[in-house]
């Protein structure tokens, strides 16, 4: 069977910066594949790329068995796509942009008209669905280019950080809409997130882009494994950095890293270190109001192969 997304080689130039060298990628037929990285890594002009928005300056990448580049028109009637900009009218009324998109894609009356009241649930605008998309908030508007992309029920669906901005109902609502799509209907999905719950929640495969270059692949739990350590995370009262030295000359100690009034001490044998990563914290007078010991996550993964931890905007919601 025929890969929903096949990109070889796949590159983006701009003028004198490099923002995606060498993609590739390979997602099956019926798969959620998630896209980590920092702001900047690439994740975005990957989806513009596959979306006909941008031509790649080197390699090739085929959407739905058509080639952007030289097949777009045919990749657009199989894709819906819901990107960071949100493409609506503020002129029309949220069930008029909805019954635009069933138009253009000459989904059936009866259809569309079954569509819409199960999307007006989806993203739950009470009586604002009937007023004009300039009166909604930003979290209104990201609900609604949504449920536009979702409409037509495309074969691909590419979600670019869909759930930014959305308060921690209606991101729920949305993660199970996208369960339904994938389990009900099959459509292949793509999409990128900063939020790492999100990408264990709803991903069967991830990818994690740094500096244009696609750097680890594989189920959340084959990633995880990847990080062999135990994690000694401490939280104290004063400056953890006044520790940080003499944790990390603890032997079994690989890395530490001190957060204002927490430690996190990457270490071979969590359970043989603990209580050493106590004493270190006691004698550098600080106070500890708690230890424990955990496996790695997604954001430990996220480390290791990007120098850094991904950037969540969890208190960001808007309405």
């Amino acid at each position: 069977m025929t890969p929903a997304i096949v990109a070889r080689d796949l590159g983006r130039a701009f003028k004198d910066k490099v923002a995606l060298e060498g993609l590739n990628l390979e997602i099956p037929r019926g798969e959620v594949y998630g896209l980590l990285g920092p702001n900047g890594a690439g994740k975005s002009t990957t989806v513009r790329i596959l979306c006909t928005l941008l031509m790649p300056t080197s390699g090739s990448a085929r959407v739905a068995g058509y080639d952007v580049a030289t097949d777009p028109t045919n990749v657009r009637l199989r894709i819906g796509a819901a990107l960071q900009a949100t493409a609506i009218d503020g002129l029309q009324t949220g069930r008029e942009m909805l019954a635009l998109q069933a138009k253009l894609y000459n989904v059936r009356p009866a259809v569309a008209k079954k569509r819409i009241a199960e999307l007006e649930s989806l993203i739950d605008l009470g009586s604002d669905f009937d007023k004009r998309v300039s009166t909604y908030s930003g979290g209104m508007k990201r609900r609604l280019d949504i449920a536009t992309a979702m409409l037509h029920r495309p074969p691909v669906l590419f979600l670019d950080e869909p759930t930014t901005g959305l308060d921690p109902r209606s991101r729920q609502q949305m993660w199970d809409e996208v369960r339904r799509l994938n389990q009900e209907l099959g459509v292949t999905i793509l999409l990128t997130t900063q939020y790492l719950e999100e990408a264990d929640a709803l991903a069967h495969r991830l990818g994690i882009i740094n500096e244009g270059r696609l750097v680890a692949e594989g189920t959340p739990h084959e990633l995880k494994r990847t990080v062999r350590d135990d994690i000694v995370v401490a939280n104290i009262k004063g400056d953890a950095r006044r520790a940080e030295a003499a944790l990390a000359a603890i032997p079994g100690v690989k890395s530490v890293t001190a957060l204002a009034e927490r430690i996190e001490a990457r270490a071979s044998d969590g359970a043989q270190t603990i209580g050493p990563v106590a004493m270190a914290i006691q004698k550098a007078e600080l106070e500890l109001t708690d230890i424990t010991l955990r496996t790695p996550t997604l954001d430990d993964v996220f480390m290791e192969l990007t120098g850094g931890h991904i950037t969540e905007g969890e208190n960001e919601s808007i309405r």
